[in-house]
């Protein structure tokens, strides 16, 4: 893990074993016993995303799981119980979630960060990852994505096409990425559309962006200085002002 924790917060409840959620601006982490089981980011798609829009699930059999287990903290295991997932399949899907929220959930911020003690998630547990296991991850696609176009503003500009240079190919995930990219979605758009996860997405435009496929924002223009004022008329010093006054009002009476 990094020499500076992502999170000092999680290193602390981790050690101190605690259960409950923690609350950042960019997403949400649940602990079980210092562990993280859960985790959720308005920019990542959830787990009930990655199963319905990838084929794997359909929506009526995310719903019934929600409606019959949510109250009891257990949908992972119904939707294992009534024949719906494999052991297997469930907790890499739900691994996949849990590192991609996390991500952007850990992400740097200027807000504050608050937890919740005892707070659950109706999805259930399905296998805890140790917060060290969390902050090692999210450093290292941190450090993947600089690797690959040191550009942060294309994660969240929305994906322009450009055209490719004659004999320039690219993979089928990446075309239909492509395929979908209007110049208006951007990458956690595109990532909901197509059931994938954020970072793999965004890890895609890097890629796509490094080599020309994709329009990279320009760095905002610098902000001008602010024009210098005109020179000050010279100010008489309040004395001497005041003495010719003073000569004035003589002069006028002689």
């Amino acid at each position: 893990m990094s020499r500076t924790a992502v999170s000092p917060m999680l290193v602390r409840l981790a050690a101190e074993k605690a259960t409950g959620a923690l609350l950042r601006d960019h997403g949400t982490l649940y602990l079980v016993d210092g562990r993280v089981v859960h985790a959720e980011s308005p920019a990542a798609p959830g787990v009930d995303v990655l199963l319905t829009t990838g084929g794997r699930l359909p929506r009526e059999g995310w719903d019934e799981a929600v409606d019959r287990a949510g109250a009891h903290r257990a949908v992972g295991r119904f939707l294992v119980d009534s024949g719906r997932l494999h052991d297997g399949e469930l907790e890499i899907c739900h691994l996949g979630a849990v590192f991609d929220a996390a991500f952007f959930a850990l992400s740097p911020t200027s807000g504050p960060t608050r937890f919740r003690y005892g707070v659950g998630h109706w999805f259930g547990t399905v296998r805890p990852v140790s917060a060290e296991a969390v902050e090692r991850e999210t450093v290292r696609r941190r450090e993947l994505l600089d690797a690959v176009w040191p550009y942060p503003a294309v994660d969240t500009a929305p994906v322009v096409p450009r055209p490719a240079s004659p004999g320039q190919t690219v993979g089928a995930r990446q075309r239909a990425l492509l395929a979908a990219a209007d110049g208006e979605r951007t990458p956690a758009e595109l990532a909901r559309l197509l059931g994938r996860p954020a970072f793999h997405t965004l890890l895609d435009v890097r890629r796509l962006a490094a080599a020309g496929l994709v329009e990279t924002p320009l760095a905002p223009e610098p902000v001008p200085p602010p024009q210098a004022l005109l020179p000050a008329l010279p100010v008489p010093d309040p004395d001497i002002a005041l003495l010719r006054r003073l000569r004035d009002a003589l002069e006028a009476h002689l």
